[in-house]
């Protein structure tokens, strides 16, 4: 069964420092390094998700809920939404970028980005994708394409990105499984109900 690895949003805005750090989001970013170098054989693609606002509307607040709107973050070739520099990017297959005019919280609503950009971490990029009259490719466009049958989810944040982005891999037809040691959420009741929701819906957890 062929397999990918799937790093939701481990960007510098969502680690601690960033303009809505996760708590251990850091230490997310480093683990993964180290998880990728210790299970290299284990997946046949990685690829990563990043949110890439340009102007996503009500998402940002200057008077955010922390459930619908949030503080202004990982806007689209800014520092802050580049990887963070703990996550060793050198094996990362493909990058698939989300929100540019939406709150977008699942990598399944992502394009993928430009080949040169990838892995990302330079300021190359400083708004929307480039218009181009071939068919933007998403993340299910992509993962079809390579034959995956299976995804693996490590990332940030649990209670939001990494949920909305298993639920919706669920709904794709992939085999799901979730890394629960190398993913951090913003608000730890609602994280724990999540990953109780994920493991009913279908989603493998791998403690």
């Amino acid at each position: 069964m062929t397999r990918a690895l799937i790093l939701v949003d481990v960007q510098k805005d969502f680690c601690e420092g960033g303009s809505l750090g996760v708590d251990g989001g850091a230490a997310v970013a480093a683990d993964l390094s180290d998880h990728m170098d210790e299970q290299s054989g284990t997946y046949d693609y990685v690829v990563a998700t990043q949110d890439w606002h340009v102007d996503p509307g009500p998402h940002f607040s200057d008077t955010p809920d922390y459930v619908d709107s949030w503080p202004v973050h990982c806007v689209a070739g800014t520092k802050g939404a580049e990887f963070h520099p703990d996550l060793d990017t050198e094996g990362i297959d493909a990058v698939f970028r989300k929100g540019q005019y939406e709150a977008a919280y699942s990598g399944f609503e992502g394009v993928k980005a430009p080949d040169d950009e990838v892995p990302s971490g330079e300021r190359k990029l400083a708004g929307a994708l480039p218009e181009t009259d071939e068919p933007l490719l998403t993340l299910d466009d992509w993962l079809r394409e390579h034959e995956v049958e299976e995804v693996v989810l490590a990332g940030l944040a649990t209670d939001h990105c990494v949920r909305a982005t298993a639920l919706d891999a669920l709904q794709a037809g992939y085999s799901v499984s979730l890394l629960t040691t190398l993913t951090r959420g913003v608000d730890p009741e609602r994280t724990a109900d999540t990953l109780d929701e994920l493991e009913a819906a279908g989603v493998e957890l791998l403690r």
